[in-house]
């Protein structure tokens, strides 16, 4: 591991708008900020300093006394990494003397330390090892005399890396790592001088501790003490390439570390915009399933579904798929078949599915799962602001002063940007948790939530309506901001400030007590910047798109739009979910969210394909599924999605996949949607892909090749083919013309290419001639709409009702180790983690159905049934219970209805009506007048 002034400068660095100051380092002049450590500005300067504990992600510490320095005008040797520069000083690195103290010290390590790093075989991965070659240390005058820890026995129980005390130096950068930058705080320094070691708690192994395996110990240890186990059976990488994470919406960057073609391990980069190396669990070490044996690397066809697959070539399953979706146009006419895309695919790959429906298959049925997770994101804030996306960059909350985070889970579905916020959370900055759930942010170590507004399933919109209300009738508006850069406010105030809209009448609605709502409140608008983050626990319910007029509406009442720290930050689920949302997946938008009615929009893509594109928006999903059940609509491409076990209401996904003529699903494995598919065509995983992904912030980050495609094509390719053989001509040469294609169509694009990219790592749209590099934050001066407009926000109750047949509410969400619907993480070890779905209850409900901790229990709805595990859980207030939907033994949307948001059909998850009982038991039929007038809806974070 040689020493980079690229890869480490030793400290952070100090604020952009630090006071310049000029220091001598060894003789030579480098500028720095103020406030800078002597170490960064010698690094900056070229000169390379010893050191041990001192690294550019955290905080200095100053204990390894390697970095010591001389410093004219002063008295003895301080250590460079905790030393602030100042304007003048003079600084020597190297002198007789210094070598004489790093010598001793170093000498102190190794005697310490099983291996002897003078004799040690050279493995590249240890900086004990490269700094006993830095310091010139030459012999080791000090015996191990036995009553140290050079005898402890290793710990090999966490999946992806082994902890060896023995080699452990004590620097305390594996729990500076844990607790400053995951904020964890798995890991301390126990006992005192020699019998210092680091120990997971009070927990026996890393596995049983608080650990999340997120890596940052693994990455910041300086020895082998924490090495990845992958490391250790293939050896030192010897090559790199950089790409991005293919699990959530943060769009982690890694530069991925090979020895020759073989993948040995995941390195977050320190210079992504997302992550500034920062990963986890998922993105660091569960890639095993791009080689996993489900994988199917090769195209199959059946007539019926009850037959045996047949393995094809990729001529005849193209030539097939194609004839087919012609014979049913034929038959049943241009609408009857479509495509629905993938938002864990590139941009590239979902802008060709989506070409190929207008331009091949002759009409708009072209859809996305954005539509079962974000599509009320999309309408609100483009109602209010103008455009389809969040308005902040992920660092924007580190000048947040008041965090408001409503219907989302970010330590368990965003954990990297979840340790960003904690990061600011320890800071000072107040948080406010919106959920009827108590999610881990709630109460974490060093972080406590000023509110915890645990609102009653089913009034999300009253809730918010009852914060604006505080903040229009007790005078919190910015009026300032509101006069110059809004409009409609008054008619909003008018209806707002109604009493119905007071905390205290909503109070029997959400729940939450009306002093607790007044306290946000103001808050929220007096605390300094405010900013508001959501999750799935707002957007998949009745009145999701109301909800995220409610939350515009707030933050432009307060004026806290346009600036860091501030804005409303749609959390993404998918890695492309953003993207396949740009990319016109849906089926009344071209890409850009243009509509395809336009006619100046429709020629620009007609000119370019030489094909005419409707002018009448095509099917959305639940209506192709309808359509299906009905006869009119006969052929479905599936792009990367697992529909049959993602969408809600499965018996009816079931019929209308059964219904089908042909089913066509490109994917990695054969999932529950391909059980109904009658031609299967194989996918390629991120680590084959070439192109980009979009994540929740719009930073546009690119994707390259780690290895050759396991398919023997890309996959971009494939609907190109299909196009093709049904008579449109569609070919690119690579993915960077497939970008230059959509830079040319899509206005917020203009000025992206694969070279820009490259050059600058990543940039976020709109990025344009206005923006050449991109736009971090929205709305900076102006709304993209031009004024941002103020909607009124009526709370209209969710039909979905608890009965006496159906007392509780189930909400669904996800879990740390696993993703979506668990095709790719099942295959990883992190089953160690969660290897079944449970049903978490309250203790209170549990107990009057008799049902104890891990029993059997059947959960019932109005549209189906499933068996889980109960959990005993108090995280959850009475009368809801909670799972999540990770494996399809659950099948936890056997249970949810086709209920959905008003505007977007986006489905109603998180409200469903439910009963649970033992196994054991059956469940009373009871008289269907028997209903309850309580209504339910739910905020949990999905």
């Amino acid at each position: 591991m040689t020493l980079s002034v690229d890869r480490d400068l030793g400290t952070p660095a100090p604020p952009a708008d630090a006071k310049p100051v000029t220091v001598e380092i060894d003789g030579l002049p480098v500028t720095v900020g103020e406030g800078a450590s002597v170490m960064r500005a010698a690094a900056l300067a070229g000169v390379d300093i010893p050191k041990l504990c001192a690294t550019d992600s955290l905080d200095a510490f100053g204990s390894c006394r390697l970095c010591l320095v001389e410093i004219d005008g002063r008295r003895g040797t301080p250590a460079s990494c905790t030393t602030p520069v100042t304007d003048g000083m003079k600084v020597r690195t190297q002198t007789p003397k210094l070598e004489k103290l790093r010598q001793g010290v170093m000498e102190l390590y190794i005697s310490d330390h099983p291996l002897d790093c003078l004799t040690c075989p050279a493995n590249g991965d240890c900086e004990l090892q490269d700094m006993a070659g830095v310091v010139g240390l030459r012999q080791v005058r000090y015996g191990y005399d036995g009553a140290n820890h050079l005898d402890a026995q290793k710990d090999t129980s966490n999946p992806y890396f082994d902890f060896d005390p023995a080699k452990c130096i004590a620097c305390s950068r594996c729990v500076r790592a844990c607790g400053d930058i995951q904020g964890t705080f798995a890991l301390t320094i126990e006992g005192r001088g020699f019998a210092s070691k680091v120990s997971a708690g009070a927990a026996e192994t890393f596995l049983d501790s608080e650990c999340v395996s997120c890596g940052a110990c693994v990455a910041a240890c300086p020895t082998s003490t924490l090495q990845e186990k992958s490391v250790v059976e293939l050896g030192i990488p010897t090559r790199t390439v950089a790409t991005t994470c293919a699990y959530c919406g943060v769009g982690c960057s890694f530069k991925a570390e090979l020895r020759g073609d073989e993948l040995v391990r995941m390195v977050p980069d320190k210079n992504g915009g997302a992550n500034e190396g920062h990963a986890c669990v998922k993105g660091r070490f569960a890639f095993g399933y791009a080689t996993h044996p489900d994988r199917k690397l090769e195209p199959m066809i059946r007539e019926n579904i009850t037959d045996d697959w047949q393995v094809v070539d990729w001529d005849t399953a193209i030539n097939y798929t194609a004839t087919k979706m012609r014979e049913i146009q034929a038959r049943y006419g241009a609408g009857a078949i479509g495509g629905i895309s993938s938002s864990r695919t590139t941009n590239e790959e979902v802008y060709v599915v989506q070409k190929m429906v207008r331009a091949a298959f002759g009409n708009n049925n072209i859809d996305t799962c954005a539509r079962v997770c974000h599509s009320p994101t999309g309408y609100g804030l483009r109602q209010t602001f103008g455009e389809s996306a969040g308005t902040q960059d992920f660092r924007s909350v580190a000048k947040a002063d008041v965090i408001v985070v409503i219907g989302a889970n970010p330590t368990d579905a965003h954990p990297v940007f979840g340790s960003r916020m904690k990061r600011r959370l320890r800071e000072g900055a107040k948080l406010v948790v919106i959920d009827p759930r108590r999610i881990d942010l709630v109460r974490s170590p060093h972080i406590e939530a000023a509110y915890h507004l645990p609102l009653r399933p089913g009034s999300n919109v009253a809730m918010v309506n009852a914060l604006a209300h505080v903040i229009v009738t007790e005078g919190l508006v910015d009026r300032e901001f509101v006069d110059a850069r809004c409009e409609e406010f008054d008619v909003w105030a008018e209806f707002i400030a109604r009493p119905e809209h007071s905390p205290e009448a909503v109070e029997p609605i959400t729940g939450v007590p009306a002093a607790d709502v007044r306290a946000v409140a103001r808050l929220y608008a007096t605390g300094g910047n405010g900013a508001i983050y959501y999750g799935l626990g707002v957007t998949e319910h009745s009145q999701g798109s109301t909800m995220v007029m409610g939350m515009a509406n707030l933050a432009i009442a307060t004026g806290n739009i346009g600036r860091d720290g501030v804005g409303v930050n749609p959390l993404r689920g998918q890695n492309n979910v953003q993207g396949s949302c740009d990319m016109g997946s849906f089926p009344h938008e071209l890409p850009g969210y243009r509509h395809v009615s336009d006619d100046a929009v429709r020629n620009v893509f007609e000119t370019l394909w030489q094909r005419p594109v409707l002018t009448e928006p095509g099917l959305r999903i639940p209506n192709m599924f309808d359509a299906a059940i009905d006869g009119s609509f006969r052929g479905l491409y599936v792009q990367g999605e697992d529909i049959a076990q993602s969408d809600p209401n499965t018996g009816h996904v079931f019929a209308a996949l059964e219904s089908l003529d042909l089913l066509v699903v490109q994917d990695l494995f054969i999932n529950e949607t391909a059980k109904f598919a009658h031609v299967f065509l194989p996918g390629t995983s991120f680590l084959e892909k070439d192109g980009t992904f979009t994540n929740a912030e719009r930073r546009i980050n690119r994707v390259r090749p780690v290895m050759a495609s396991r398919i023997g094509k890309h996959e971009w390719e494939i609907p190109c083919e299909i196009a093709t053989a049904m008579g449109y001509p569609m070919s690119y040469e690579n993915a960077a013309q497939i970008m230059a294609e959509i830079a040319a169509v899509t206005p917020t694009f203009t000025g992206v290419s694969f070279d820009k990219l490259d050059r600058l790592g990543s940039v976020q749209w709109p990025c344009n001639d206005e923006a050449p590099e991109g736009t971090p934050i929205m709305h900076v001066d102006e709304f993209v709409r031009g004024k941002g407009r103020f909607i009124v926000t009526t709370f209209v109750p969710t039909t979905e009702r608890t009965t006496r047949k159906f007392p509780l509410v189930l909400t669904t969400g996800r879990i740390l180790s696993q993703y979506n619907v668990g095709a790719q993480t099942r295959r990883t070890p992190n089953v160690l983690w969660h290897d079944e779905d449970v049903l978490e209850i309250h203790p209170h409900d549990a107990e009057v159905r008799g049902i104890d901790d891990g029993d059997e229990v059947v959960l019932t709805s109005r549209v189906g049934e499933t068996r889980l595990h109960a959990m005993l859980s108090d995280r959850m207030p009475v009368g809801v219970v909670y799972t999540t939907f990770h494996y399809p033994e659950c099948g936890a949307n056997v249970v949810t209805t086709d209920n959905s948001d008003w505007a977007t059909n986006c489905p109603e998850y998180k409200v469903t009506a439910v009963q649970v009982a033992l196994r054991s038991v059956r469940v009373p039929d009871a008289p269907q007048h028997a209903e309850s007038d309580d209504l339910v809806h739910t905020g949990e974070g999905r």
